[in-house]
């Protein structure tokens, strides 16, 4: 079976609108995948920077996968938290992004969206905290009706990832 492994790590966030950020992340495949070794999900610390915009994280991602065929090719899907001075948490953004089909190292900067509430859930968000969430987190990298969603613009996500590819050309699997 063809292989990929994917090394490398999840930065850090930037462009959001407070501070103190931590990051659930997790790598969806397709069937023909499967996790030869590390983990499919995980969850960073949290990070409160003082004087700068961008939360640093320097969260590992080690996986090996194998592979019969390029379709269900693994993506990292996100969920940006923020958490306020009570300890209590608040989803500022999902997001996701392709694992690079070529190998060596890649800078990858990934968009994050939140959905965007009624009048009265932005009114309730203002003083109670909270805010809409998606009933199903699938949404975020299935897009089956992903475009049915209202959404606002949120930071980036920072990742820092290196590909290794074994034994595409022997079995006939062409990137």
């Amino acid at each position: 079976m063809a292989e990929v492994h994917v090394i490398g790590q999840i930065v850090g966030a930037s462009g959001f609108p407070d501070n103190s950020l931590f990051c659930k992340w997790g790598i969806h495949t397709g069937g023909a995948w499967k996790v030869l070794a590390g983990l499919r999900e995980g969850q960073t610390q949290v990070d409160n920077p003082q004087n700068h915009e961008t939360a640093y994280w320097s969260h590992p991602i080690d996986i090996h996968f194998a592979t019969k065929g390029i379709q269900g090719w693994p993506k990292v899907h996100f969920q940006v938290w923020h958490q306020d001075s009570f300890g209590r948490n608040e989803l500022y953004g999902y997001g996701f992004c392709h694992i690079p089909t070529s190998p060596g190292n890649h800078e990858i900067d990934c968009p994050t969206w939140r959905p965007s509430g009624s009048f009265l859930e932005g009114v309730s968000q203002c003083f109670l905290g909270g805010g809409p969430q998606l009933k199903n987190p699938d949404l975020v990298y299935s897009g089956a009706q992903r475009y049915k969603l209202h959404t606002v613009a949120m930071g980036k996500v920072h990742l820092r990832l290196g590909i290794i590819l074994r034994n595409f050309d022997k079995f006939g699997i062409e990137c």
